[in-house]
């Protein structure tokens, strides 16, 4: 309500009308939508922005595997190198392996690794060490940028070797 001074001083009370106060809130609607949409683009954008592709995933988990997987014996059964369906070359190794009593065959994409193995002179059917994720026994790896399941003195793997570890001097 809202007072307002009518004839001879005296004050009455006078209600706003419905239409008034209906506008007046109506006013904020577009600003609201505008800052809401800005928000969510916002959110999108950063959350896109973090999104990791599929190589980085690839990466990370080789990484993962050759740290804290467990090594068990396999043998490398084919190496293939195929098109993909952008015409780009990927090349396969293809494995099996037994971890209690269940038999895996798997592949891994060694395209990224062409540095540290030559997918044209490896040998089939030779024994190798594959790393495997003890909680999912399907998740493993020959091959990666820090360790290598094939066998050097059998295949010819080269193995990018790490500096030693300078030595600390104590100075007194």
């Amino acid at each position: 309500m809202i007072w307002t001074r009518q004839n001879a001083g005296c004050v009455l009370p006078c209600q706003r009308s419905k239409f008034n106060q209906t506008m007046s809130t109506l006013r904020y609607i577009p600003a609201a939508l505008g800052g809401a949409s800005l928000m969510v683009l916002g959110v999108g954008y950063i959350l896109r922005k973090r999104r990791k592709t599929p190589e980085q995933l690839e990466r990370e988990r080789r990484m993962r595997l050759s740290m804290h997987g467990r090594i068990i014996d396999g043998t490398v059964i084919d190496a293939q190198e195929m098109a993909n369906t952008s015409g780009n070359a990927v090349q396969l190794l293809i494995y099996r392996y037994d971890v209690s009593g269940v038999s895996y065959e798997a592949s891994q994409d060694i395209t990224h690794l062409r540095q540290y193995v030559d997918i044209h002179t490896c040998q089939i059917g030779l024994p190798s060490s594959v790393k495997y994720d003890p909680q999912n026994p399907g998740d493993s790896i020959v091959i990666s940028e820090e360790w290598s399941g094939l066998r050097l003195n059998l295949v010819g793997v080269p193995i990018r070797k790490r500096a030693p570890a300078k030595a600390q001097t104590v100075h007194s």
